[in-house]
């Protein structure tokens, strides 16, 4: 138990790599750690596409504007219907999941599946780095992978052996996520105060002064996630998830 919280608490985002491959045993392994992860009735609503083959890798690393261009190993978690869709089909039963409830349910369960393969990467000291870009291209994405309906791409990672340390990213303490008994919404004070780790980072000043903003949250609503982009993403999104089938 020692060694995996030590393992949680030292993990740092790895986006320069080795070109050592991962090995199919390792790959294999990580994943099944990845499958023990809780989830919805057992069902089990995910896939995990892992590409390594040329010039599928790149291609979808273009999708992800570039990214972590050295990693020998994409892993794209999708939310997967279909999958249980076909096995009710041979059991005669209805398919009755193609929904938001079971989206919602198969986007935890993805999620959580995503948790536990990446602990189990570090553990075999591997690195990786979590991509959000998989919400911006997530339609050329399941295109690019031949997704069918009801399989929608939700989590990317870029993987490998790490050729750097990467930078250990700072983190909110508890006194601002952990709430007792109910949600207690905090003061203006209070917000400055828990967030002075965030504001006061060294690296993050330096990301302030290099793009010219006000403060390192200016750099949020106005740079990386401005509220143009933002609605312009989720019109897309919705789109998708209509035309996917997953919501009306």
């Amino acid at each position: 138990m020692d060694n995996a919280i030590n393992t949680m608490l030292a993990h740092r985002s790895v986006r320069q790599f080795t070109s050592e491959p991962v090995a199919d045993d390792v790959l294999n392994e990580i994943v099944r750690c990845g499958s023990r992860a809780s989830n919805t009735g057992n069902m089990q609503l995910y896939t995990v596409i892992a590409t390594r083959e040329e010039p599928l890798r790149s291609e979808l690393c273009q999708l992800h504007f570039g990214q972590c261009a050295t990693a020998p190993l994409w892993l794209t978690i999708c939310t997967d219907v279909n999958r249980y869709h076909h096995y009710c089909r041979v059991n005669g039963c209805d398919e009755p999941f193609s929904n938001l409830l079971w989206f919602t349910s198969a986007l935890i369960d993805a999620s959580l599946f995503a948790q536990n393969l990446c602990l189990a990467a570090e553990s075999r000291g591997l690195g990786f780095c979590f991509l959000g870009t998989v919400n911006y291209n997530t339609e050329k994405i399941a295109e690019l992978l031949q997704c069918p309906k009801g399989v929608i791409p939700v989590i990317a990672i870029a993987m490998g052996h790490p050729a750097e340390e990467g930078r250990m990213s700072e983190r909110l303490g508890n006194d601002a996520i952990l709430h007792h008994e109910v949600y207690h919404d905090p003061s203006d004070d209070e917000i400055r105060l828990t967030h002075a780790v965030r504001d006061n980072d060294p690296f993050n000043q330096r990301m302030v002064e290099e793009n010219g903003t006000r403060n390192y949250c200016e750099i949020f609503t106005t740079k990386r996630y401005p509220r143009s982009t933002n609605e312009a993403v989720s019109a897309d999104l919705l789109s998708f998830l209509r035309k996917n089938g997953m919501i009306g």
